[in-house]
């Protein structure tokens, strides 16, 4: 087990002993107001997100103290989606993994100060939802130059950044024809945290199970390109069914 691994494994650790006192000191209070607009998730369900938010809460305050632009943090998102994709690329696999995770807590602090601070735009919208497809592509880019070797390495790849374009497409045609197509199974945090631990834990799982590198991470595309087309087809079929109900 790398050093690295430990890292991983402690900070899971830690998290999971920070959740009962989060229950206890949270006891009877309302949930998130970003957590509670966002509706339920089927993977990672009202508590969790609540947990969260919580938990950066206290770096959160600090930013928004400092006055720091979101801008700033959708930029990072890039980056450190940029770097995802290149850790992966090289066999890095859980530097992959931390930085996923770290581009996706970029993505929950942009809104989230904007909103605090009162700034909140179209401008900023547009932005935090382009600059996301930037990371998220940039990231699955490296996924497959890793799984290349393999035809369905690559296939399967090539679905999960299809698929997971197609959930934000049908999103946004959507919400521009007066249709809110939000929900489904992989959404894109959902995909974050999948990409995000396996890569953490794929040479624990290749140590301890015996398993070739990069089978977790294939393991987990494979999950991510089912469940994000899944979530495509049930967006379409969504929002079709509400439009032919309203004969628009």
């Amino acid at each position: 087990m790398t050093s690295v691994d430990v890292i991983a494994l402690s900070l899971v650790a830690a998290a999971l002993a920070s959740m009962p006192a989060y229950a206890w000191l949270r006891r009877g209070k309302p949930r998130d107001a970003d957590v509670a607009r966002r509706g339920a998730s089927v993977l990672l369900g009202y508590w969790v997100r609540d947990w969260l938010m919580w938990a950066i809460g206290p770096v959160e305050r600090m930013v928004i103290r400092a006055r720091i632009s979101p801008d700033v943090f959708n930029y990072l998102g890039v980056a450190f989606g940029a770097g995802a994709g290149w850790a992966f690329a090289v066999g890095e696999l859980s530097l992959g993994g931390w930085l996923v995770l770290l581009g996706g807590l970029a993505d929950i602090f942009d809104g989230r100060i904007a909103r605090a601070r009162g700034i909140a735009n179209s401008y900023g919208a547009f932005m935090d939802s382009t600059l996301d497809r930037f990371a998220e592509v940039f990231a699955f880019v490296g996924v497959a130059w890793l799984l290349a070797d393999t035809r369905a390495g690559a296939a399967i790849t090539l679905m999960a950044i299809s698929a997971s374009l197609l959930v934000s497409y049908t999103r946004a045609r959507g919400e521009a024809v007066g249709v809110t197509g939000a929900g489904g199974v992989m959404q894109r945090a959902e995909r974050l945290v999948v990409l995000a631990l396996a890569g953490l834990f794929d040479s624990t799982a290749a140590s301890r199970l015996g398993w070739a590198p990069g089978a977790l991470l294939f393991y987990a595309v494979t999950l991510i390109a089912v469940g994000a087309l899944g979530t495509a087809v049930y967006r379409t079929a969504s929002i079709a069914q509400t439009l032919r109900r309203r004969g628009t």
